[in-house]
């Protein structure tokens, strides 16, 4: 067994970090023992007190450089341990989660393990956000190799990932974890998919509106080539990839406003949301392919 670092990061959000660590606790003696580590983001340091309650087997890290990819490079550097699992404080492992992932790592020992999320809501969202499937996420047989990952639910072999960090510049605009782990695979690591590793994400009610979905779906768009561009080796390569961002983007917003008249002719709802998704990711990914930045994050 491979010494082993459960990872959640956290940012104001004291009932969540209550309600998720001794979940992660549970199931780390489940697997054999280990260690849980809470990375507080809050220059204040809101959480100290917090996790020293929960007893020896949490670890406390104060990451005062503000954004997500230094918490997370925090993680990585504060681990003890070969392998390092992040998941996100808003989110709840189903029970089995963690023994999943390891099972999964163990079979072939990839760089990196991913499991899917599924949202549940504190509040029912309009129906005009479930047609549009702005919460639905992937889920793929497990032992898939993938090319892409969040940190939401991210097992890592330290031993493979080696000097790679993410990148401090997307910390308040999101897409770190993108850039990570595009640039994971792209340096010859596998990342494996494991279905039945499963953790719920906890959508509060200010999600669920039509405002947030669509900026999600703009910013995801906007990481998306942003990123391509941070991967490219030169020049050349970089203009190549601004390119097909942009012949994407174009592609993207012309099918969903197609499908948004679609809807629009036919009465269809479902079309008419999933349009609008479609044309606010192609909107992102032309506004990354040339220099803008959609910062979700803002403090």
């Amino acid at each position: 067994m491979s010494r082993l670092t459960v990872a959640v990061l956290t940012y104001l959000r004291p009932a969540d970090l209550a309600a998720v660590v001794p979940m992660l606790v549970e199931q780390v003696a489940e697997v054999g023992g280990g260690s849980v580590l809470v990375v507080d983001n809050d220059p204040d340091c809101g959480a100290r007190e917090q996790v020293a309650a929960f007893g020896s087997g949490v670890c406390y890290v104060h990451e005062p450089a503000p954004g997500i990819a230094a918490a997370r490079n925090r993680a990585l550097e504060e681990a003890d341990a070969d392998l390092v699992v992040f998941i996100d404080d808003d989110e709840r492992p189903r029970p089995g989660w963690l023994a999943a992932l390891l099972a999964t790592y163990q079979a072939s020992r990839p760089a990196a393990v991913v499991g899917p999320v599924v949202s549940e809501y504190e509040v029912e969202p309009e129906q005009w956000v479930r047609d549009g499937h702005f919460f639905d996420r992937r889920r793929l047989p497990t032992g898939t190799e993938i090319d892409v990952a969040a940190t939401n639910n991210l097992l890592l072999d330290l031993t493979q990932v080696g000097d790679l960090r993410f990148d401090v510049r997307f910390g308040l605009s999101g897409g770190s974890d993108t850039l990570f782990s595009r640039a994971l695979v792209r340096a010859g690591g596998r990342m494996v998919w494991c279905d039945e590793a499963i953790v719920v994400d906890v959508v509060p009610a200010a999600r669920a509106t039509r405002r947030w979905v669509v900026r999600r779906a703009f910013r995801s768009g906007n990481s998306w080539s942003r990123t391509s561009l941070a991967l490219a080796d030169s020049s050349a390569e970089a203009w190549r990839a601004r390119a097909a961002c942009t012949g994407r983007g174009v592609i993207r917003c012309a099918g969903g406003a197609a499908r948004w008249v679609a809807g629009v002719l036919t009465g269809s709802r479902p079309l008419r949301a999933r349009g609008v998704r479609t044309v606010m990711r192609g909107s992102g990914m032309l506004a990354g392919a040339w220099g803008a930045t959609y910062v979700e994050y803002k403090r």
